[in-house]
């Protein structure tokens, strides 16, 4: 068994430990059995309710997230091109990034994890990627005080790093504390293992991969070949034609499952917030369009 699935054993997305029984005193019929230890006898404290973990969440995304929101459909529709895919299997893992910063993708891989995890067929794990701009953690209410890079750096317990969302089935990997060497972690061998045992293990999980922009981060095109597909994000004004078209040809147009189009100026999601809440955040509508 590998360590991926050791880890995921005993993981922030499995139910959280048994509570012991409490009684008042013995069964009916039995002894009452001696603590020997001189310890007080205390059970687990309980897991906090999803609801309460949600609380926590950034307010833009509790709200882009929301399952009657417009704009949590268009996660819904890219959900099922990607468990659905018109020829062949599922992938088992996904790399959302963007050509050029302020994409918003880490803003997409959060929404298309919570989606995933809310379908009835797949169980959902988000890999944040991006140790120059880490984002999925604050997203969740999270602290990316470790994660990815330990575990590639010192070998670090998964089981000590992945986390709990608050949404069922959906579970994080931080970025944990920026390495000086991001290229040269992301390329390694241990990552490559890392990755084939996600792929490999469980059959109804699909792991998403937040990368830094390709315009800045070499390793991108490097874990894209690694991985199944991929996930564009571009956003309306930022993205340059000519960025696209030859990341596109880098990878071979096969790899990509689809592409988000971020920031569109009809029917934003900026205005969306500022009438939920007063203040635009800059996140726009999201539309889906199959490459």
């Amino acid at each position: 068994m590998g360590k991926f699935s050791k880890a995921l054993e005993k993981s922030a997305d499995q139910p959280g430990p048994k509570m012991s029984r409490i009684t008042s005193g013995p069964e009916p019929g039995q002894p009452a059995e001696e603590n020997t230890s001189g310890r007080e006898q205390t059970s687990p404290a309980p897991e906090p309710a999803a609801d309460f973990v949600r609380e926590r969440w950034d307010r833009r995304l509790q709200l882009s997230a929301d399952p009657k929101s417009e704009y949590f459909e268009s996660f819904r529709r890219l959900r099922s091109s990607i468990v659905y895919p018109a020829s062949g299997s599922p992938p088992k893992t996904l790399l959302v990034t963007s050509t050029v910063p302020h994409e918003g993708k880490g803003f997409v891989c959060a929404n298309l994890g919570v989606a995933l995890a809310r379908g009835m067929e797949h169980h959902a794990m988000m890999v944040d990627c991006d140790f120059r701009n880490p984002t999925l953690a604050g997203l969740f209410g999270l602290s990316n005080e470790t994660g990815l890079a330990d575990h590639l750096r010192e070998q670090a317990d998964l089981s000590l790093l992945i986390r709990k969302t608050g949404q069922p089935k959906l579970s994080l990997l931080a970025s944990g504390q920026p390495p000086k060497n991001p290229a040269e972690m992301l390329s390694s061998t241990r990552m490559a293992a890392l990755i084939d045992e996600m792929a490999e293990r469980y059959p109804d999980r699909i792991v998403l991969f937040d990368s830094p922009p390709d315009v800045i981060a070499s390793e991108t095109s490097v874990l894209a070949k690694r991985i199944d597909g991929v996930i564009l994000v571009v956003r309306y004004g930022a993205s340059k034609k000519e960025d696209i078209k030859k990341f596109v040809e880098a990878l071979g147009r096969e790899k990509i499952y689809g592409v988000v189009f971020n920031a569109f100026p009809e029917n934003t999601m900026e205005d969306f917030l500022d009438r939920r809440m007063g203040h635009g955040y800059g996140y726009h509508r999201y539309s889906y369009k199959g490459y």
